[in-house]
């Protein structure tokens, strides 16, 4: 990940950071307005590959939907975790409640525009679409929303907790999918994907209604990726380290004060 996406400096904060304030950070430099770009551009490009290589009878909005909102999912947690990555220089004062709002708005967002690529795609599709390409297809918008806003918690987790902001963003993938590919490789594990690994609770929720018992497993991963880490990061900006002493200050280029 080049010095050109993932930039080692960030944005200037203030310690009564509105949320526009921060919505104003999350696009602040030149870096990040093309990270943005990059992950609107995904939406349409992968739509179109699924449309070209699926055949129409197979052709549905959930069929489209998953592909599209997992390649963008990958990289809309960069954001967060450069956005919450600026708070880092100043832990004691900074509010990481604006940028935990201003995060999970754009992740929403993104997820809305996706759903909205998918619908187009689906009606300007040259072969035409499945009898019911639009099954689920509330569902599935729906999921695709919550999707991106865990994807976006996790980076904003991250961005705190990680020292450096390219690690923190590379940890965005390795992380969950590494879980994901560790519970899989070992068979009595392997059931513990669906309650522990972020890569299976979005299949879920892209593929159409959820059960009580997938609902279940939703609030598990959003517990253990989203709110626990994110805590530990408020914790930690609020002057509390990982084993109660004080947390140290950093300096942009990542080392501290």
């Amino acid at each position: 990940m080049g010095q050109s996406v993932v930039e080692a400096g960030g944005v200037p904060t203030g310690p009564g950071e509105t949320v526009p304030a921060a919505f104003r950070r999350l696009a602040g430099t030149r870096a990040r307005r093309r990270l943005i770009a990059v992950t609107l551009l995904l939406g349409p490009v992968i739509a179109a590959a699924v449309t070209a290589v699926v055949r129409p009878a197979d052709l549905t909005f959930a069929v489209l939907a998953e592909p599209v909102q997992i390649l963008m999912s990958v990289t809309v947690p960069f954001l967060g975790a450069l956005l919450a990555g600026d708070l880092r220089r100043k832990p004691r004062t900074a509010r990481f409640a604006p940028a935990l709002l201003a995060a999970a708005l754009f992740a929403a967002a993104v997820g809305v525009f996706g759903n909205l690529v998918c619908a187009v795609a689906l009606v300007a599709a040259p072969s035409g679409a499945a009898p019911d390409a639009w099954r689920y297809a509330g569902a599935v918008a729906a999921g695709a929303v919550l999707v991106q806003v865990v994807a976006q918690l996790i980076g904003t987790a991250l961005g705190v907790l990680v020292r450096r902001p390219v690690l923190a963003c590379l940890g965005t993938i390795v992380l969950p999918l590494g879980l994901w590919a560790l519970l899989g490789a070992v068979g009595p594990l392997r059931p513990a994907q669906a309650w522990l690994a972020p890569f299976a609770s979005a299949h879920n929720l892209l593929s159409g209604p959820m059960s009580a018992l997938m609902w279940a497993q939703w609030l598990v991963v959003l517990t253990v990726w989203a709110v626990s880490l994110n805590a530990a990061g408020a914790a930690r900006l609020t002057g509390h380290g990982p084993m109660g002493g004080p947390a140290r200050a950093v300096l942009p280029g990542g080392g501290p004060a």
